[in-house]
Order: structure tokens, then sequence, then C-alpha cells
């Protein structure tokens, strides 16, 4: 691509993350907000049925079939895909790689609602002061914020680079992929999720206000790519990097949610369907690519030229619509039978109505 663009495409992770905090965090925090508990069991079934099939579908290929995968070597033992901790000590390189980011929402999903529960059960406080969920909405994620810059900062002084900087390999494994290192988006969403639940008047400021949010949430996502862009892995670039990041696209969330930008008025023809094959071209974009590598490797088929470009593409749109229609779909109604969502629905859905 021009300009070697495409290699910025990592940061769509970050912004899945934000939208998938604010998003779950809403559904979770809702029932709170009216002072009513929240449904592990509903909760935890509409999560399963709406992950799992695909994934386990899409692992049984990994597993069962070793030629298809993108590189020979899987990314980590079965076991630890089974148990979603595959973004433990990873690296790149290997079969099945991009499942990380799953892992890590997989332990957000288990953790967030236990979390609120645990703080909901707090002792209640006299009229007219601060709920325990609102003050905790404050206090725990800037724990997590401060506690990830600390944690970041001394695995990468434990993990030198020979030349400058931090080694690479040991960058990927013990601070790009683990969860415990990757945490400042979901909080980013969690905590426009609690203010939206909790603090209404706050909400509607920042709705208010979003108009002037864009420009500074662009400038500091640009700025976060800037840092990663020297010869080095730069300790600055793995301390502040992700945070930089997960400001910047939880200001462009508030954009979007804002009646006061043109981002919501506008539809796209066909984006619903996309959104709704999205977790499916997640899965299978790497299968699908690998095949398409090989076939024009054997009818010597610059993979560099637009054709080859766009056909890949398609060709993963079209894998995608199958697996959902196949696997995803019928667990999807299976799901909206056994455990519908309660209503009134968590505020936020628009955004992603099959989350």
């Amino acid at each position: 691509m021009p300009g070697r663009v495409d290699r910025f495409g990592w940061i769509g992770v970050d912004l899945f993350f934000v939208l998938s905090g604010y998003l779950i965090g809403g559904q979770l925090l809702a029932p709170l907000a009216r002072d009513q508990s929240i449904s592990l069991g509903r909760f935890f079934a509409r999560r399963a049925l709406r992950i799992m099939p695909a994934y386990f579908a899409v692992l049984a290929i990994y597993f069962l079939l070793p030629s298809w995968r993108e590189y020979p070597e899987m990314s980590q033992p079965l076991w630890k895909f089974l148990l979603s901790i595959q973004n433990i000590a990873l690296h790149g390189g290997t079969a099945f790689s991009h499942a990380w980011s799953l892992a890590v929402e997989d332990q957000f999903y288990l953790t967030l609602p236990f979390i609120l529960l645990f703080v909901n059960r707090w002792p209640r406080p006299p009229v007219g002061r601060t709920r325990p969920v609102a003050s905790a909405a404050i206090i725990i994620p800037c724990a997590i914020f401060f506690g990830g810059i600390l944690l970041r900062t001394f695995l990468a002084h434990q993990h030198p680079a020979d030349i400058s900087g931090v080694a690479f390999r040991d960058y990927q494994a013990w601070i790009y992929y683990p969860t415990w290192t990757r945490l400042d988006p979901l909080v980013f969403g969690v905590v426009l999720a609690a203010i939206e639940k909790f603090r209404p008047q706050w909400w509607q400021r920042l709705m208010k206000y979003a108009v002037w949010l864009w420009l500074p949430g662009l400038a500091l996502i640009v700025f976060a790519l800037w840092l990663g862009e020297g010869e080095y892995l730069e300790f600055s670039t793995v301390i502040w990097q992700f945070p930089l990041l997960a400001f910047g696209f939880a200001a462009l969330l508030v954009c979007a949610q804002s009646d006061r930008l043109p981002l919501r008025h506008f539809k796209i023809p066909g984006a619903a369907f996309i959104a709704s094959i999205a977790y499916s071209a997640y899965l299978v974009q790497k299968l699908v690519i690998h095949a398409i590598g090989e076939f024009c490797k054997a009818h010597d088929v610059d993979l560099t030229l637009a054709p080859a470009l766009i056909g890949v593409e398609l060709c993963v749109y079209l894998a995608a619509t199958i697996l959902f229609f196949v696997i995803e779909r019928p667990f999807l109604q299976l799901r909206h039978r056994v455990a519908p969502r309660s209503l009134p629905a968590a505020a936020g859905h628009r955004l992603a109505p099959r989350k």
C-alpha cells in the first residue's frame, strides 16, 4: 500500500477494545444503575453462544488441517486455546496468533462482572452520597491505568535490546500480547459506560463538547503512532503508546455518539451486514489470505497487484459469510431463545447490535 499505511493496521485492536469496554460495560452497568442485580447466567450464556461456536469451528480447522495454516507451527498448544489464555507468552509468526485479542476479550468478560458485583456489595452510603459503583468507576480505572504504566515500565527495563530500546521478541511475549499490559482501552470504554449510566449530566456535557474532541483525539492517535516510527523499539513507545491510543479512541467514540457531529447521521449501505460478519472475518482472515497466496504463487500472480488484493478481500468476506450463516447465525438464534437480552436494552448497542 502507498507509504506502507498497512503497518498501522494493528491499532484496530485498540479501537475494538475501547468499543468492547463501552458496550459490555454498558450491558453490565445498566441493571446496577437501576438498582437491579447482574444476571451472570444470562450474561455468560450470551457471551458463550456469541463467541465460542465459530471460534471452536475455526480452531478445529487449524488443528485438524495443518496444511491450511498460514504458518506450520501453531502459536500455542491446544489447551491454551481451550482456556482462552493463548495470549500469554505468545510470539508472532505462528499460526492463529491473531486470536490473542479474543483471549484478552474472554478474560475481560470473565473478570468484569465479578468486579462489579464485588463493588456493588460495598456498604451503601447515606442518601445523596456517591454510590459505590460510581466511586469505583473512578478509583479502579485510575489504579489500572497507572498500574499499567508502571508495569510496562518495569517489563521494558527487564527486557532491553542488545543495541538500544526493548527487545522486540520479549516485547511481544510479555508486553504487547498479555492482558495485564493491554487493559487501557478496555478500561476507558468501561469508564465511558459508567459515566453514561451513573453520571448522565457529565455524559450530556461530553456530548455537547464532543465537537472539540475529535481533533485532539486524532492528534493523540497520530502522536502515538509517531512514537513507534523510530529505528528501535524505544522505552517511551512501550510505556506510552497504548494509553495514548486509548485516550484518542475514547475521544472518537464520544464523537461518534454525539448528535452534534455528523458521524451518527451518515448511513453506509452494506455496513450493517459487514458488521454482522466481522467476527467471522476476524477468525478466518489468515486462513483465506494463506490460501489465496498459495494459489497466486502457483499461477505466477503478483500478490501486490490491485486485482489480487481485491480478490483476497472478497474471498475473506465470502468465507466469513459462509461461517456466519452456517455457524454463527444458528447459535445467535439459539441465544435469543435461551438467553434473551434483558429490557430495557443497554444504551450504546446501536454501535454493534450483535455484541
